[in-house]
């Protein structure tokens, strides 16, 4: 299949760039429509308690979705602002699709007890379509902020989804601006000439070109969260720099060898392009087990991630071996070092941690160990405002409350839904378990009971109380939702899937190594590698988000938990892209094994003519996710923060410490498979040695 991609390519480059830049037109055309359909409900999970009850209240509840604005700068009392407020929601009353407006003259708690602010909630008719919630959204917004005065932030409901994909878009701009410029620079660096340093960035471009196409099309089918945008934005860039790098430096080792340019360009896609293939397939395979999760963000986002990952692929294998054809002529050969010269830095870090196995061994292991300690006492959180950045109108509001109403205001309920038949003296306990638990009644005779948390949203008390009530029903036709109790119905199911996530993984990415290695014991090392890694970055992401350490420097606070989207995409990503630097490594150690027969100079050779490539792709990915992180979004700092240790680990300390130590230890062992295996493996799995590259004659 490689041979005949490259084929097609070299013989028809002019037919292949056009096809692409097709696809970047489209991209950049449909695509960028998908910042326009996010979504903030990130943990809906279809089948839970919550979501049964969510989806009967949109059926039966006469109201419907609510925006908040707050008021500040002018003191509450003066006659002025209390005119123009009054006339404001006299205004907003008569907008249609808007179902109540309390004064808050008039109403209780609306008022700040110093005076200073005060509180216009907008609740909307229940049953509107997209289109006339919206309207009334946008006429609500535009004739509040008509008050004069200094501060007037409206935010909530569904006119957060919108202001977060308008953050969202421009993070991401702000994110490429500063991403590229550094990452050319450093590609200029690596390849001394701007041709060579180019193509990468083309490849980069096409990825994000396929990010937005792929969001946009899942946008058609199911809600695409705002975190969407920049996850598969970061890694579609930053996997499309590392798969062209990996394809240009063996592209220019070739050249040293041929002046014919489409051989060198066969000869890179049959020997690069081969671990490329197996690379992305790795990442998709990591990202399945999202799949598992009946959560519609985690699975459409592992589904978004992993087409981001095949057009990447895709991208590496087909548009940069046509442009290669057409402009490599100009791409000049690796230098010609002596022998040994070339890669000798990391061949002597694996010469020494090979000599030095067992002391490697107790000196890293512990070491991961401890970083990772944090993850036991970690948690997780739906999260508040306090998670955006103080220049978003969301969090002003949020702050603007905080600053002058007692705790607890603005803060969601827990609601139950008390159907027909409920025993009075249940209903009696469940509302005597807050003070002010405010009734109303639905129409078909059900009940609606709203308590008031007395901390966070999602904190502690709240989903005591949303357990509380679950306890108290009994039998009862109560159901209880809202942010709390979606947050308890996403930890369950994240409890209770976890495991078969992580089976179907660690399955997939087993037959994968093996498949490419014939071994089954490098499969289970790479995984037990791997883990540490992974456990070590995402301790360190507890320490500072959860815990507060050195948060500060990255411009956040430590919130006492993660965001729940935090943990398990960096876990599913970061174990693809570990996975994409052991295929670098062991493509190389299978090359000089398949040569030379040694198994002990196999490590050190795979080290020596990948380290350098997985070294500098560490780094590039580490400058992307880095750009990405100065949007200042909590979840997305996470992300980035516990990607990027991820990736700098594991191409430092596990790829060129653990890695050599553990082939050492093994020895010959590594290679090893039950026969059984060892024939399926010489009948299914990748048998066909690409041609080495001669320099590896000489090794």
């Amino acid at each position: 299949m490689l041979s005949s991609l490259a084929r097609a390519a070299t013989r028809r480059p002019l037919t292949v760039i056009l096809l692409w830049v097709l696809f970047l037109l489209l991209g950049f055309g449909l695509g960028t429509g998908v910042f326009g359909r996010l979504s903030d409900n990130v943990p809906e999970v279809p089948g839970t308690e919550s979501e049964h009850a969510a989806q009967y209240l949109n059926r039966v509840d006469p109201t419907g979705e609510s925006i908040t604005a707050v008021v500040e700068g002018v003191a509450v009392s003066d006659p002025g602002l209390r005119s123009q407020v009054e006339r404001a929601v006299a205004d907003v009353r008569g907008i249609a699709g808007v179902a109540a407006v309390p004064d808050p003259y008039t109403t209780r708690g609306l008022t700040a007890g110093d005076g200073q602010a005060l509180i216009v909630p907008v609740t909307l008719e229940g049953g509107l379509d997209d289109d006339a919630e919206e309207r009334a959204v946008d006429a609500a917004t535009d004739r509040i902020r008509q008050i004069d005065a200094p501060e007037v932030h409206v935010s909530g409901g569904t006119l957060l989804g919108k202001q977060l994909g308008e953050r969202a878009q421009q993070d991401v701009k702000n994110a490429e601006l500063i991403s590229l410029p550094v990452v050319l620079a450093l590609l200029l660096v690596v390849f001394g000439g701007l041709r060579a340093a180019g193509l990468p960035l083309v490849i980069a471009v096409s990825g994000i070109a396929g990010a937005f196409l792929a969001l946009f099309g899942f946008s058609q089918v199911t809600d695409i969260s705002v975190y969407a945008i920049q996850v598969t934005t970061m890694l579609g860039l930053g996997l499309a720099v590392d798969y062209a790098l990996l394809m240009l430096v063996r592209f220019r080792e070739e050249r040293r060898h041929t002046d014919d340019v489409i051989e060198a360009v066969q000869r890179t896609v049959a020997a690069a392009g081969r671990t490329v293939l197996f690379s992305g397939l790795t990442v998709a395979v990591s990202l399945t087990g999202l799949l598992v999760f009946p959560s519609v963000f985690l699975r459409s986002m592992g589904l978004a991630v992993a087409a981001v990952v095949v057009i990447d692929m895709l991208a590496a294998v087909t548009l940069l071996p046509a442009l290669l054809a057409k402009f490599g002529g100009g791409i000049a050969a690796a230098k010609t070092r002596p022998e040994g010269e070339d890669g000798r830095f990391f061949a002597r870090v694996a010469r020494f941690a090979a000599r030095r196995r067992l002391a490697v061994l107790a000196s890293v292991v512990p070491v991961l160990l401890v970083l990772a300690l944090p993850v036991t006492g970690m948690k997780i959180e739906i999260g508040d405002a306090t998670q955006l950045p103080s220049s978003t109108e969301a969090r002003q509001l949020y702050d603007t409350v905080d600053a002058h109403f007692p705790p607890g205001t603005g803060v969601s309920p827990v609601t139950v839904v008390l159907r027909p038949g409920t025993d009075a003296t249940t209903a009696g306990r469940i509302r005597a378990l807050s003070p002010t638990a405010a009734t109303r009644q639905l129409p078909g005779g059900a009940t609606v009971v709203q308590l008031q948390p007395s901390g966070r949203v999602d904190g502690q008390e709240a989903t005591d109380l949303v357990e509380r009530v679950r306890e108290l029903r009994g039998d009862e036709p109560v159901q209880a939702t809202g942010p709390a109790a979606r947050l308890v119905d996403f930890r369950a199911m994240l409890s209770d899937r976890a495991p078969w996530a992580a089976v179907t993984v660690l399955i997939g990415i087993f037959v994968l190594l093996f498949a490419f290695t014939g071994s089954v014991l490098i499969p289970l090392r790479t995984i037990l590698t791997t883990l540490l890694s992974l456990g070590a970055a995402l301790g360190v992401v507890v320490w500072v988000f959860q815990d507060g350490h050195l948060a500060g420097l990255l411009g956040a606070e430590g919130l006492g938990a993660l965001s729940l989207t935090a943990p398990p995409l960096i876990v599913a990503i970061a174990f693809g892209l570990a996975m994409d630097y052991e295929l670098f490594i062991l493509a190389r150690m299978r090359e000089a094994r398949h040569l030379t027969g040694d198994d002990q100079e196999a490590v050190v050779t795979g080290l020596r003519r990948s380290g350098r490539v997985v070294t500098c792709a560490a780094l590039l990915l580490a400058v992307v996710f880095g750009a990405f992180m100065t949007g200042g979004f909590s979840p997305i700092l996470q992300i980035g923060l516990g990607l990027t240790l991820a990736v700098l680990i594991d191409a430092t300390v596990v790829r060129m410490l653990l890695v050599p130590a553990t082939m050492a230890l093994l020895g010959r062992r590594a290679w090893w498979a039950p026969n059984q295996l060892r024939r399926a493996h010489d009948r299914f799995g990748l048998n066909e040695d690409p041609t080495p590259s001669p320099e590896l004659t000489h090794t």
